[in-house]
């Protein structure tokens, strides 16, 4: 579980993030969503420590970050796996030695050992035999799987994965959230996922925080998304008509129900 409490960050005299509480909690899908420019990645790179921020507290598990050793700071990054917006694989890598890259930094494990995890996690995102191919041979879909593969080699407790979807297909998407979801419950991590895609808050939604302008405007999952009164949410999220119409629908047929 990650905790963060009455957090702020500002860029100058810029208030980037106000005084934001929330919660993310193990073996669920935690869905930060919010326009471009709300905060949502600022956000994650005070959590993850990227970013130092000016009040507030980030709590791993029930630590502090601000009582941690530089030991306790490393051991925590080390239980932190990145997927990034771009997957970020080394182009002269191969599909390997960047799922590989971590295990040289973090681990004395023998080339046998590292090769034997990296063909672990290879299976675990249907990749099985892709060890010697560049980034530039695989597909979009494929060097996410790769990217989820190289994030989870350490077995971490943690996983950020920012925008995962991004420049993918509408059925490529839904893979890449299954195997972010499938991976969540397996391995029990607490998973934090910045999106734009309304279908993984409605798909893969456990728990959904909602930055407006730098500050938290709700929080909730993806069945209490249908039925909220918050207007900022409601004309983020349901901007279509069809949207909207779907939303009425479940709203009517909710108010049936409790009748």
């Amino acid at each position: 579980m990650i905790e963060v409490r009455n957090l702020t960050k500002r860029f100058g005299n810029k208030v980037i993030l106000e005084d934001i509480s929330a919660s993310m909690y193990k073996g669920k899908c935690n869905l930060i969503i919010g326009a471009s420019g709300s905060g949502k990645t600022v956000l994650t790179k005070c959590i993850v420590g990227l970013l130092n921020f000016d009040a507030g507290d980030v709590l791993f598990e029930g630590k502090n970050t601000k009582d941690m050793t530089d030991i306790d700071l490393k051991n925590i990054r080390r239980d932190i796996g990145m997927l990034f917006q771009g997957s970020a694989l080394f182009d002269s890598m191969t599909v390997e030695q960047n799922i590989e890259f971590p295990l040289n930094m973090f681990t004395n494990h023998s080339h046998r050992e590292r090769l034997k995890r990296v063909n672990e996690v290879l299976k675990r995102v249907d990749l099985e035999g892709s060890n010697k191919l560049l980034p530039g041979e695989l597909s979009g879909g494929m060097k996410k799987r790769v990217a989820i593969a190289r994030a989870i080699v350490l077995n971490p407790k943690f996983l950020f994965c920012d925008e995962p979807n991004s420049g993918l297909d509408p059925k490529t998407s839904v893979r890449i959230d299954k195997l972010i979801q499938e991976i969540t419950l397996e391995y029990n991590i607490t998973t934090v996922q910045i999106t734009h895609d309304m279908n993984s808050v409605m798909e893969i939604g456990d728990h959904i925080i909602f930055i407006n302008q730098g500050k938290k405007e709700w929080e909730g999952n993806k069945e209490e998304v249908l039925y909220t009164e918050n207007k900022q949410l409601v004309d983020f999220i349901f901007v279509s008509e069809f949207l909207r119409e779907y939303k009425d629908s479940k709203n009517k047929n909710h108010d049936t129900q409790k009748k």
